[in-house]
This record gives C-alpha cells, structure tokens and sequence, in this order.
C-alpha cells in the first residue's frame, strides 16, 4: 500500500488524518513544516503528499514551489482555508495534483487519494506508441518526462507535462476545456474548468517565447486548446 507523508503544524489534524489513512491501509509519516518535509522527501519512497498552505517556518507554498524545483514530483494534495480561492489556485499553478477545503472529512481525503493513485497507476500500465517527441525545436522524453526547447531544458510539473503530452500527441486536435479536466485530471476530480485555463498559462509562460502569441499552445475561441505541430 501507498506511503504518505502528511505536513501539518497542528498535531491534531496530523492524528485525524494519519488515524483514517492507517485504517485505509497506508502506510504514513509525519512533518510539522515544509522544511521538515523537504529533508524527508530528499529520501524518496513517498507516493502522495499532504501539504498544509499555511505552516511557521516553511508555509506549504514554499515546499511545494521548491519539490517541484527540485524535480520531486510526487503528487501533492494541499489543504486551504475555506474560501481561500487565490491559494487553491496558486496551490495548483505551484504543482499540486489537488485540494481539500478545511474543515475536512477526512473519508474525502481517502477519496482524493485513492483517485490519484488509480490515474497514476494508469497512465503507468499504458503503453505509449513513442517514448520520444518532436516538433520544431521542441523535443519530448516521454519516459523521463523532459521537455526541452533548442536544447534547454523545461522544468515542468506533473500535470503540465501530462497536459503537454496530451496535446502534442493529438496535434492540431481541439479539446475543449471540460475533455482535458477529464483525460488530465480524472472524471472524479471535484475542481473545475479553471484549473486548465490554471494550467495552460503557466505551461505557455514556460514554453513560450511570448505567451501572449503562443506558438505551440494555442487557443480556439469558444471552443479549447490545441498544439499546433
């Protein structure tokens, strides 16, 4: 069973959240800020986090934003403050794979998990045609999830790789916003539109000469995105 590492500065909602994962069948451990969690992280094994934002010492902003800069792209579910919109979004445009809205049931957050675990096992069981695209100067390491554009290298995270591989395979393809939340994200993914239209602008800010006259991601108004090859 998965091993999760949950990273809260409150003990009790460590206790609550780490009692219903064991229960589960998860195996968990416990950080109480993110520099605490980045030093476990650096030894690998962990197959889900579950980041507080707001955290003494190292908030989860900061953790999140240095795993990805550091390339652990372990999947990451972030705990807000309800009605705190700006940090689900920021939250998601800085790596997370998902949120929960504190006060939480902590049956939804076994939910989230097992619905990322099965998305990750399954685009693991898929066999992809190629391993390797190109288009124009850009080239795609599907299998060590690189990117590089004239010979340097992106830094992408997971979700914006996923959305990229997607794309790119489908060239010239339209998918509407709703059809790449379900393909990228899962069916059962709670968040709407917004976090693809999240998604899409940070792919384009990195990949991009000029985000705002995209040559790879482009836009079809009314309708969705597309890669042009």
């Amino acid at each position: 069973m998965a091993k999760i590492l949950i990273v809260d500065d409150e003990p009790r909602i460590r206790e609550l959240i780490r009692e219903n994962l064991q229960y589960s069948g998860y195996t968990c451990e416990e950080a109480g800020d993110g520099s605490a969690a980045l030093s476990l992280l650096s030894g690998g094994g962990y197959d889900l986090v579950i980041l507080d934002l707001m955290m003494p010492f190292m908030d989860g902003m900061t953790c999140l934003r240095e795993m990805r800069t550091r390339r652990i792209n372990t999947p990451v579910i972030i705990l807000t403050a309800r009605g705190e919109e700006y940090d689900k979004l920021a939250g998601l445009e800085g790596g997370a794979d998902d949120y929960v809205v504190k006060p939480f049931d902590p049956k939804e957050i076994v939910a989230r998990i097992k619905a990322i675990m099965r998305r990750t096992s399954a685009r693991g069981q898929i066999a992809k045609p190629e391993s390797i695209l190109e288009s124009g100067d850009m080239r795609v390491d599907c299998e060590s999830r690189r990117v590089s554009i004239s010979g340097r290298e992106v830094n992408l995270t997971a979700k914006e790789f996923d959305l990229l591989e997607l794309l790119i395979r489908n060239s010239n393809k339209v998918y509407s916003r709703e059809k790449l939340l379900n393909l990228v994200w899962g069916a059962d993914y709670p968040g709407d539109v917004r976090t693809v239209d999240v998604h899409i602008r940070r792919l384009r800010e990195k990949i991009e000469t000029n985000p705002s006259e995209p040559r790879y991601v482009h836009t079809k108004w009314g309708v969705g995105y597309y890669f042009r090859a």
